[in-house]
């Protein structure tokens, strides 16, 4: 190849041989064009074909043509077309949660490039439960993105007055709070009992749910607010057409004092699934009724006062946002 054929082949990008060797995933993968997989995001945002129309300013049909062609390339179905309006496919579904994931880990990591010279203290605030089973395990990455920011976090079962406190940011599970309030969703939680492995075999447990009435329950008095104490499990077995006639009973004020009570044999407790995944998949504790999830009414959520627009209350809300997100999407 001559010196002129060698110049245009480089500023061609001719592929090397190494390139030609990628793998068919890493072909796969690139081959994907990112208008398209946007498309599909605002679609399946509003579930309209019209509605996205009009925020990516195409024409409905437009934006049929583009989710055909990604459908093909994929070789997945990812809408059921009904009457006026689409609905995402179960596959589809998947897509959509591990798109977002992606889109949100992007976001926060061009957002920590931005800010690597955000200082300052950031206060914390959360149900004691949550900050131990969920919030500190995730704190080294926002520490990696942020390193000049000192974090405090404070726990307690009181909601938080911002303006006296001196707190930033709150982490509740709970109902929606004041409207006076900056609230952020950030994910759902399921219940479903668990206890140690010694507890489940010593009350033969493991798909048998009338030897509950033998059990001792667990209870977390602060689950709900303004709960009795025994709401989880009320409404577990009403949903499960549970009857159960129990005669022990013990109480618990933190739902991680509940848990290490189910690790020492103590009882069965009504776990939330973010705070007992890693006890689950190392042993400590079991699930004797498989699969038998509740979807709380409660939910996970974020707060601040409404004026706080500090970068660093910013950069925390977005990074703990796609952190509940990349859960969402590997559930």
């Amino acid at each position: 190849m001559g010196i002129g054929q060698q110049e245009a082949c480089d500023q061609s990008f001719c592929f090397s041989k190494k390139e030609k060797g990628m793998t068919n995933a890493h072909k796969n993968l690139t081959g994907f064009q990112l208008s398209k997989l946007y498309t599909f995001e605002v679609a399946a945002r509003h579930e309209s074909f019209a509605l996205a129309a009009e925020e990516l300013s195409l024409t409905p049909s437009a934006v049929s043509h583009q989710i055909n062609l990604l459908e093909k390339e994929l070789n997945i179905k990812l809408f059921l077309r009904l009457h006026r309006k689409v609905k995402l496919t179960t596959e589809g579904q998947r897509i959509l949660a591990a798109l977002q994931f992606s889109l949100d880990s992007l976001n926060v990591e061009i957002k920590a490039l931005q800010n690597q010279q955000l200082v300052g203290s950031l206060t914390i605030y959360a149900r004691p439960s949550i900050a131990q089973c969920w919030l500190v395990p995730q704190l080294p990455d926002f520490i990696q993105r942020y390193p000049l920011i000192q974090l405090s976090v404070l726990t307690g079962n009181e909601d938080v007055n911002f303006q006296r406190s001196g707190i930033d940011i709150a982490l509740y599970f709970d109902n929606q709070p004041s409207f006076q309030l900056n609230y952020q969703y950030l994910m759902d939680e399921y219940i479903i009992p668990v206890c140690s492995p010694a507890y489940a075999e010593k009350f033969n447990l493991y798909d048998h749910l009338d030897s509950l009435k033998n059990c001792t329950l667990l209870h977390d008095c602060q689950a709900w607010s303004n709960g009795t104490g025994a709401d989880e499990w009320n409404s577990w077995t009403q949903h499960f057409n549970v009857n159960m006639d129990h005669s022990s009973e013990m109480s618990f004020d933190r739902s991680d004092l509940a848990l290490i009570a189910a690790k020492n044999h103590l009882g069965i407790t009504m776990g939330r699934k973010k705070l007992v995944e890693k006890d689950l998949e190392s042993g400590e504790l079991v699930m004797p009724f498989k699969n038998m999830y509740l979807k709380c009414d409660q939910h996970y959520y974020i707060t601040s006062l409404k004026n706080n627009e500090l970068p660093k209350v910013k950069a925390f809300s977005d990074w703990i946002k796609a952190r509940a997100n990349s859960e969402i999407g590997h559930q």
